[in-house]
């Protein structure tokens, strides 16, 4: 994994404290905090927004987490790219999905620490479904998965319970469906309503 904002002394703390400030100077309450678990997947969910992206990230240093995130390749061109990679994130080719899953699974594997936030949506526009590959990559490293979120409504963000994927995928998107019907994203009309939460049994 690549050099991160979270690995630089010098910005780790001051940071950690813009981010308390800016959470409180927006009207933001942090709920939740991290498990003591040396690494998982969690949701970044709903996502309808650019601005879900700095948010998690003023959450993930107010929780003192150093995580990771992936986003389309497109984004980490020039002149952006290493600022986003410093910002943890992992470019993905999304005609490549398969083998970014396979990929992620080995890096769980191997790294003793490591937090990778997926969107299961894979996109702020609207989609019919969630895309599942933070299951499959969860339940193929054997981590669990942390309902991390953000509610616009009540302008609340942080992190949810801890699943242990099961390998009966239907079974266990009931837990999460459930815990996401009352969480409501930046632009509503983007996400998927409770009742259309489906699984798009793929990676």
């Amino acid at each position: 994994m690549n050099y991160t904002i979270f690995d630089t002394p010098v910005v780790n703390t001051p940071a950690k404290m813009f981010s308390l400030f800016m959470l409180k100077l927006t009207g933001w309450k942090l709920e939740g905090k991290m498990p003591d678990i040396p690494k998982f997947v969690v949701i970044a969910a709903p996502h309808t927004s650019n601005w879900d992206l700095p948010y998690t990230l003023f959450f993930a240093f107010a929780l003192s987490a150093k995580i990771y995130w992936m986003g389309k390749d497109a984004i980490f061109r020039w002149p952006f790219g290493g600022v986003f990679k410093w910002l943890g994130g992992i470019p993905i080719d999304r005609s490549k999905s398969n083998r970014v899953v396979d990929t992620i699974i080995e890096a769980l594997r191997k790294n003793e620490e490591l937090i990778l936030a997926v969107s299961p949506s894979g996109t702020r526009s609207k989609v019919a479904y969630w895309k599942t590959g933070f299951y499959h990559i969860a339940n193929g490293a054997n981590v669990p998965v942390v309902l991390g979120f953000l509610d616009y409504r009540r302008r609340a963000g942080g992190i949810g319970p801890v699943v242990y994927p099961t390998g009966d995928i239907e079974e266990d998107m009931k837990i999460i469906r459930d815990f996401y019907s009352g969480i409501t994203g930046k632009y509503p009309e983007k996400a998927i309503g409770t009742a259309a939460v489906r699984v798009k049994n793929s990676k």
